[in-house]
């Protein structure tokens, strides 16, 4: 088969396309023709060597895709066979097929585009344990979304929107805000600039913050018992953090990874269907991938390493 590869860490030079040995399916394995393959911030830094990345010779990255089943484990029905599926956590997806456990499909409805579902998959299944799991606001309450423009943020916002929550959010672009908007939240302020935090300090109940060295800011937005959601380091690690001056107003700071939610069949299924159903009754909309094909993988990352992105960056075979 062929695949998108290198041999050793580095910049996008170090990206090669060509053939590859095929994967070998164990009895519960199902074997995927992908379709569309996610490419997300981790997997650039797994080429840099700065992330872990499942050792193979040589190294293919990628962790997310969809396509269609095309042979099963022997321990699997044959009428599995030509069913859709979408994966998040399985290693070496930058290839034409990939082994997929069978716990860790998620099968599509009928009435989801792969397309879609790719798009969404990741960032969306983050954006939900974010708001279901950790976050946990109630209808009507304000937050603030940092990079809400982004993969994680575009999903958030319009998911807490859609639950009832007064959304506001943080962008670098006058583009960028002006999505936000349109896409429901109550203002938008600019990132690059600092002047109107001090007007708005303790006034949102929660902060999601996924850039990580906004971090201080972020306690200083939050009220009284209000909560900073840290969940990436999108603009670098954040500084060490005193937590003694919180203890006065109550303030908290909640982590989650994930992959800690998402440890089984019906994990992945629940999540999922509870995403899926943000987007078939149309309450979330996200800005249309931007496509390579696979054998310009080395453009892909680059793209992606810009910031030039509003969407989703997919890889074609």
């Amino acid at each position: 088969m062929k695949a998108l590869y290198f041999k050793e860490f580095g910049t996008s030079d170090v990206l090669q396309y060509g053939i590859v040995g095929d994967p070998v399916i164990g009895k519960m394995d199902l074997l995927v023709e992908t379709h569309y393959i996610g490419l997300n911030f981790a997997d650039i830094y797994r080429r840099r060597g700065t992330y872990h990345l499942e050792p193979h010779t040589p190294y293919i990255n990628g962790y997310e895709g969809v396509g269609k089943i095309i042979a099963v484990g022997g321990g699997i029905s044959a009428e599995q066979i030509g069913r859709t599926v979408l994966f998040v956590d399985v290693p070496f997806a930058n290839a034409e097929h990939v082994r997929v456990p069978q716990d860790h499909a998620i099968y599509l409805p009928p009435e989801l585009d792969e397309k879609l579902a790719v798009t969404i998959g990741l960032q969306g299944l983050t954006a939900d344990f974010l708001a279901h799991d950790i976050g946990k606001n109630k209808a009507g309450a304000k937050v603030l979304v940092t990079g809400i423009s982004g993969g994680v943020g575009q999903i958030l916002a319009q998911m807490l929107t859609a639950d009832g929550i007064e959304v506001f959010g943080m962008a670098s672009s006058a583009e960028k805000r002006e999505l936000a908007i349109q896409r429901g939240a109550r203002e938008v302020f600019n990132s690059r600039e600092n002047d109107w935090v001090e007007a708005h300090a303790g006034t949102f109940a929660t902060v999601y913050d996924g850039v990580g060295v906004t971090l201080p800011q972020s306690l200083e937005l939050i009220g009284h018992r209000g909560k900073v959601v840290f969940f990436g380091m999108a603009g670098g690690n954040p500084p060490a953090i005193d937590l003694v001056p919180l203890l006065a107003q109550s303030k908290s700071i909640l982590t989650g990874d994930l992959w800690d939610y998402l440890t089984s069949f019906s994990e992945r299924k629940h999540r999922s269907q509870r995403l899926f159903r943000y987007f078939l009754k149309q309450q979330i909309t996200v800005s249309e991938p931007t496509i390579f094909p696979l054998a310009e993988g080395k453009a892909a990352h680059e793209f992606l390493e810009s910031g030039k992105n509003i969407g989703k960056v997919l890889l074609q075979p």
